[in-house]
């Protein structure tokens, strides 16, 4: 190549890529390093794990012996509920991880890159996903332990996990909305449980919701916690109720629809000030 052809010759320019792309680069880039900082910092995914394996062993042998009626033995009745208690309550870490992250000034360190405004938000909920993926395997086991035993097809099994991770990152989006709307990682952790312990604890997770009473009972058997036990239930227990798999998956997609833009707005409410 001779120095008239150098100089003539256009410069090359970068590969253009829609902005969606770099929006999904971007927020895999920071998932990637959301879940770098496990080995890092493993605390809080070993706490995370034994609070779940605490509720199995006293439901299963404190409170087990006492609950009758449902219909299998309580085990196998217990454990749909407690991994969906696990995945939901583990979402709340999304909510205290980006309240830690702004107070500490890290997202005022994000701003300052090109990347996608809305990558902080999903490359924690995606990071948080994959660590409750992690946990439901750990109660999976913990689960087949104490005497859990799962009937019909793996498809279904795995049917019941993905609506399981479906539920966790629907639930995380919450969390990061209370996050971005709270001053404080303290008022973060508060606010992102106390109003779970109704949701979960009023439902169909742990007892049948034919012992509460009628005003509860109307509330417990149609509020989301308890359709996706159901039918996360139905799914390890070769039963199936395709109108509730539905209606729990309706649920999730509709919080996702709510909570995404309510967490963006959030978010670019606080990066402003």
């Amino acid at each position: 190549m001779n120095m008239v052809e150098s100089i003539t010759r256009p410069p090359l320019r970068p590969v253009e890529r829609p902005r969606f792309i770099w929006a999904i680069s971007d927020a895999l880039t920071l998932a990637e390093r959301n879940l770098r900082q496990i080995p890092r910092i493993p605390d809080e995914l070993i706490f995370s794990t034994i609070q779940p394996v605490i509720f199995v062993l006293l439901f299963r042998y404190v409170f087990g012996g006492a609950i009758t009626g449902t219909g299998t033995s309580y085990v196998n009745y217990l454990m749909a509920g407690i991994f969906a208690q696990t995945v939901i309550f583990g979402s709340t870490s999304t909510g205290i991880g980006l309240a830690n992250d702004l107070q500490r000034g890290l997202i005022d360190r994000f701003r300052s890159l090109p990347m996608a405004k809305s990558a902080v938000l999903t490359g924690r909920t995606l990071s948080d996903l994959v660590r409750n993926a992690f946990v439901i395997i750990v109660m999976w086991t913990v689960g087949l332990l104490v005497g859990f035993q799962p009937q019909g097809p793996v498809l279904n099994w795995f049917a019941a996990a993905g609506l399981l991770l479906l539920t966790s990152f629907a639930f995380s989006w919450i969390s990061a909305t209370i996050g971005m709307a709270v001053s404080t990682v303290e008022a973060a952790q508060s606010a992102g449980f106390i109003w779970l312990f109704p949701l979960t604890f009023a439902s169909s997770a742990f007892v049948p919701t034919q012992t509460m009473p009628d005003w509860l009972r109307a509330f417990a058997e149609h509020q989301p916690v308890s359709l996706i036990v159901n039918a996360v239930r139905g799914l390890l227990l070769n039963k199936p109720d395709f109108t509730t798999i539905w209606q729990s998956l309706a649920w999730c997609v509709g919080i996702l629809i709510v909570f995404i833009p309510l967490a963006v707005r959030a978010y670019n409410n606080r990066t402003a000030r």
